[in-house]
Formats: C-alpha cells, structure tokens, sequence
C-alpha cells in the first residue's frame, strides 16, 4: 500500500497486480509504503474503511481516494498458480509438487476453495458491502492506471518488470473452466464492470 498524502490518494495493492512494481516504482513519492509484512502492503478495502481511512481523514479533514488494480479473473487464477510453483520450495505447507492447474483451477472452484488456498477473491479485496475501491483499473489496460497517477502525481511514470513468474501449462478444457468461471462469477461480473 502507498499513501500519497498531499494529493489524498492511496493504492491498494491488489495481489498479483503487479503491485511489487508500482510499489518499486513510487515508493520515493509516496509520503508513506507499507511493504512488509504481506498483510500490511495487501490491506484491503474493508480493512482501509474499518481502519487506515478514517484516521486519515481526521488527521486531514478530507477522504483519501482509493486506487487498486484488476486483473481478469481467469488470468489471475494462473498468475497466482505460476507464483505458488515458483515459491513451493520456500512454503512446505502449501507444495505444490505434481499439481496441475487444473487441480489448482478444481480446488479453487470449490465451496471454501479461495480461502484453503491462501488466496481469498480479488472481489473480496476491492469490495466490502457496497463499498468497493473508488478507482480500480483493469491490470490488461495497466496504461490506462499509469495514465492516472501520472496526472494525480504530476510526473512520469515507467513500471520496471520485476516477480515475472515461470512459463507453464495453465490451460483448462471447457468443462473445467466453465466450473471456474461459475465460481468467479462476482469477480467476473466485477471486472465486466471496469
């Protein structure tokens, strides 16, 4: 998470939305970047408003807007299954050894499965009720978000390439990935709607 304090702005870093390189690439302007532990730098909406929200509007008198990624579903699911094969070695608890996406894809799509895999929703983490991240952006159109901070920021912005997990199979047949969007139907809907 980054907090650019004068321009009342806050990104959210939605995992697996390249927020390691935005948060490479200004952390230097931000008034302040919580990067470590995980679950500081991927604080989420309902998190912001319950807690980070309201004390920065009493020490400002103004409401911070809010700005997070996107990215489509279907292709976050796989992001998140390269990373995890990348990281088996150092998580001996989640290993990852002789599982195949669609396992991965299968286990994800049953009642329980985002949470017993550590991964939760991105639904989940841009929205709380009907409150959800003011300003969220597709990650597929990234320019479009740098687009913004560059004018909210009033300087250039080039994103480094950095955390670019390993090329592997992450194909489903029909059946399988009609199951998964099934189960990512709010996060679908959600994205349909950027």
């Amino acid at each position: 998470m980054l907090i650019f304090w004068e321009q009342r702005l806050v990104f959210l870093a939605t995992p697996k939305t390249a927020s390691s390189a935005i948060e490479m690439s200004l952390e230097s302007l931000a008034s302040a970047a919580l990067q470590r532990p995980a679950q500081l730098k991927h604080t989420d909406i309902g998190t912001y408003h319950r807690h980070l929200g309201p004390w920065l509007k009493a020490q400002t008198g103004e409401r911070f807007t809010t700005v997070a990624l996107m990215r489509e579903p279907v292709d976050w699911l796989r992001s998140w299954y390269r990373f995890k094969l990348r990281d088996d070695h150092e998580d001996p608890q989640h290993a990852m050894d002789g599982v195949s996406f669609a396992d991965f894809a299968n286990d994800y799509a049953l009642e329980g499965g985002p949470e017993a895999l550590g991964i939760g929703t991105q639904g989940a983490f841009l929205t709380e009720g009907l409150r959800r991240v003011d300003c969220i952006f597709q990650y597929e159109r990234i320019q479009d978000f740098v687009d913004f901070l560059e004018t909210r920021l009033d300087c250039a912005i080039e994103l480094p390439r950095i955390n670019v997990p390993p090329s592997v199979d992450v194909h489903l047949d029909t059946a399988a990935e009609r199951k998964l969007r099934q189960a990512m139907a709010f996060d679908l809907d959600l994205y349909d709607t950027l």
